[in-house]
């Protein structure tokens, strides 16, 4: 089974299943048994749900002569912060796995129970850092996971759990999370495609919100193809969620591997943002740098034209995006959150810490410093709901709508099809060594900016620095283009090739530190 397994793609699974040479029961087991291999050593699954595997499984191999969905057979993990009913839900936070007040997901989040209409057999829950608020993956709730190509390193976070999984073969995809880069950046970290839909598109309905008006959901795979069909799947308007409303009017049509062409690169004009050069927040290495230049020529051979120009998206555009100010609606995020989707002993932050004696946390009360940070201001931010609050406009809807102008302007005055640049503006640190004396706190990323306006972006894997770690290559574009943009990640992917699989060790590396 390892050689028909290892790295194998959907349509040829589902190959496997029609000529009955694999049951989804024997390729369930052979998942499951990666994940006892090297999941002590990786740590990138937090809860191995062998018992509900087991029984989705053996009912679809009842079921094989009957219709098949989109991901029938298809085994999958689902990040730490979204609701799986019976299992954990702990959003990478020991608060939530005290013994006796487990938070256990009363009901399924929306995409995962659209996952499992499909035909996915859920492995698990991939573990994450506490409440996604970091750029690498350390969970109070169950340690550090280490990034697939070498452990040492980090996988980047806060979906740093999924891509270890996804990319070493414990699954064959997964979902992440995405409030200021969690999809791509660990994506470009592990050699696989990371999709971040236009927000609307998929549902966070279910999801614990980090802030929820920049929180987003996608599929990460270990190529395109797979990436398209999980996000068709995924798709759909959701009453929990209004973003989601009128989506399906707005989005392209499906399936969205009809814009999957070997050609879709061809003629079509790229721009990369000025202040990726300039953004003090995360200012690009030399060896990432270096990367990013090799892939522009891979673009150009493949038939793009790309634009490099101090006009396009320079800092300023930056300035004006980061006045988008969620921080006065993240506890309304998280109440709606708990009173939905908590379990039975609590559904609000005062009956947690009454069931508790535990105080809810600075990521769930919005006293958040700012996204990726897990230290509280000490001044907190006035908190309130988005739906009542006269100040929504001008704190909220007017620097947005400001902000997404700017920048499709830029897309108009260079007449470009999309966004190019890095997923990650350094390569993955070595988290045995301290970073300026501190502590490591993961590869870090300016690509915030696009969950500040809505629109879509993918990460496809584009290549090795020099010491074996991968480089991820981020496209987007215009709102509502998700097809279009995983046309132009797939001719990508295809022509270069770029994903190799990790070598995995099952002994010999130090422990991973807690």
């Amino acid at each position: 089974m390892d050689a028909a397994l290892m790295e194998i793609d959907i349509a040829h699974l589902q190959a496997l299943y029609a000529a009955h040479r694999y049951t989804v029961t024997e390729v369930t087991r052979w998942y499951m048994g990666r994940i006892a291999r090297y999941n002590r050593i990786y740590r990138s699954v937090q809860t191995v749900d062998v018992k509900g595997a087991l029984a989705t499984a053996r009912r679809e191999d009842q079921q094989r002569d009957t219709a098949r969905g989109a991901l029938w057979g298809v085994p999958i993990v689902i990040k730490a912060n979204t609701a799986v009913e019976g299992l954990p839900d702990t959003d990478g936070w020991a608060g939530f796995a005290i013994p006796g007040h487990e938070f256990i997901a009363p009901r399924d989040a929306t995409v995962v129970a659209r996952l499992r209409a499909a035909g996915a057999v859920v492995l698990g829950i991939s573990n994450m850092p506490d409440f996604a608020a970091s750029d690498t993956n350390r969970s109070t709730a169950f340690g550090r996971t280490g990034n697939a190509y070498d452990v040492r390193f980090s996988p980047g976070g806060s979906s740093g759990g999924t891509v270890t999984t996804v990319t070493s073969n414990e699954a064959m995809l997964g979902t992440g999370t995405d409030t200021a880069n969690s999809i791509r950046m660990p994506s470009g970290t592990s050699s696989v495609v990371g999709v971040l839909p236009t927000r609307g598109l998929t549902s966070i309905g279910g999801i614990a919100p980090l802030d929820w008006l920049r929180d987003n959901t996608g599929p990460i795979a270990r190529n395109v193809t797979d990436a398209a069909i999980a996000l068709g799947v995924m798709a759909g308007e959701d009453p929990l969620d209004f973003s989601t409303a009128g989506a399906t009017q707005k989005a392209q049509p499906g399936p969205y591997t009809r814009y999957l062409n070997l050609d879709a690169l061809k003629s079509k004009r790229f721009g990369v943002p000025a202040f990726f050069f300039t953004d003090s927040y995360a200012v690009m290495r030399p060896e990432t740098r270096a990367m990013l230049m090799r892939a522009l020529t891979q673009l150009r051979a493949a038939g793009a034209e790309v634009i490099l120009d101090d006009a396009l998206l320079p800092q300023s555009f930056m300035d004006q995006n980061r006045k988008v100010n969620t921080l006065p609606y993240r506890k309304d995020g998280a109440d709606q959150w708990l009173a939905v989707f908590g379990p039975a002993e609590y559904h609000t932050g005062a009956e947690y810490t009454a069931a508790t004696g535990v105080a809810m946390p600075a990521a769930l009360v919005g006293t958040l410093a700012s996204t990726g940070a897990l230290v509280a201001t000490s001044i907190p931010t006035p908190q309130a709901r988005l739906r009542d609050d006269p100040q929504a406009e001008s704190n909220y809807f007017a620097p947005q709508r400001a902000s997404l102008a700017q920048y499709l302007e830029a897309f108009d005055r260079f007449h470009l099809d999309g966004l190019v640049y890095p997923s990650a503006q350094m390569p993955p640190p070595d988290e045995t060594m301290g970073q300026d004396g501190e502590l490591s706190s993961g590869p870090h990323s300016a690509t915030g900016f696009i969950n500040r306006i809505g629109v879509p972006a993918v990460v496809v894997p584009a290549g090795f620095y020099p010491d074996g770690l991968p480089f991820g290559l981020e496209f987007s574009a215009r709102p509502w283009k998700d097809g279009d943009l995983l046309g132009w990640a797939y001719a990508f992917e295809q022509t270069t090739h770029a994903r190799r699989p990790p070598v995995l060790i099952e002994s010999g590396a130090l422990p991973i530190a807690r």
